[in-house]
């Protein structure tokens, strides 16, 4: 007899709180996953992987168990508080998103994105935080680094940063030149997009925060930073003023070949 799969606990957040509910309705009702899925128009596997937290519902989705169900806006309401909500598990579900997606789109203000970090600034990074394990907080994202990096179908690589944050010694000027030449022999890859916006633009829209873009073949996500967590961001239209963001800093930034020149002037500093 196959095992049956424990349902999400609730109270982690509303992601799984979504998720919970959405199984609790469908067995209240007696339907399968395939019945459920033609409810909803996915597949049996899509509504498996969205009661086991591995994918996020659309609105049209929540939208047609609101109808079948009677439950008027109810899964639409939650669906809504889910996006706005802080999500503490949103490092799992953004390496979810990372493992299939086509491209990924970084801005930072403040460090290397952390697709393009060595582990030496890893390290110099996490005992800087108020990490207990630092081995463990490493090893993790040393680990959700790999997932990117050694596909064998790389995603296009975007990378925006501002240039103080090539100037900043994190850990030191060992670890600091071995990161800007790191960023060198990545900038020569075909899949990898490197941009710096220079100190002379001044104030621009990446002020407010680093953000990324994870594209996919069916849509495309994005990831608020912020102190202690961020925000996962899944809204259609949301998504869409990220991109936007995304290119407004990017026409501050210099081109490819001169943003090389000027890692190569602050690898000089080092040397």
């Amino acid at each position: 007899m196959p095992s049956v799969r424990e349902p999400l606990d609730p109270r982690i957040s509303m992601w799984h709180f979504l998720a919970f509910f959405m199984r609790f309705m469908r067995e209240k009702a007696g339907l399968s996953l395939t019945q459920c899925g033609e409810i909803m128009g996915a597949a049996r596997s899509t509504v498996s992987n969205l009661e086991a937290g591995r994918r996020r519902p659309q609105d049209d989705q929540m939208r047609l168990l609101d109808k079948h169900f009677g439950t008027g806006l109810l899964f639409q309401l939650i669906l809504w508080f889910a996006r706005m909500a802080h999500d503490p598990d949103w490092a799992r579900q953004c390496m979810e998103y990372e493992k299939t997606s086509t491209a990924i789109k970084t801005y930072h203000g403040k460090a290397i994105p952390r697709p393009f970090q060595t582990e030496g600034y890893i390290r110099a990074l996490v005992e800087a935080g108020p990490y207990k394990d630092v081995e463990a907080e490493v090893a993790e994202r040393m680990a959700g680094q790999s997932l990117i990096l050694e596909r064998s179908d790389q995603p296009t690589l975007w990378m925006l940063v501002d240039e103080n944050v090539l100037g900043c010694p994190v850990g030191g000027p060992e670890i600091m030149k071995a990161q800007l030449q790191h960023l060198l022999i990545m900038s020569s890859q075909q899949n990898v997009v490197m941009r710096i916006v220079p100190n002379s633009e001044g104030a621009h829209y990446g002020f407010d925060g680093p953000f990324q873009v994870i594209c996919q073949a069916d849509r495309d996500v994005a990831y608020a930073g912020a102190q202690n967590g961020g925000r996962l961001i899944e809204g259609p239209s949301e998504v869409r003023d990220f991109s936007t963001m995304f290119e407004r800093i990017g026409a501050k930034a210099l081109p490819e070949d001169a943003s090389r020149a000027l890692i190569e002037r602050y690898l000089e500093q080092h040397s």
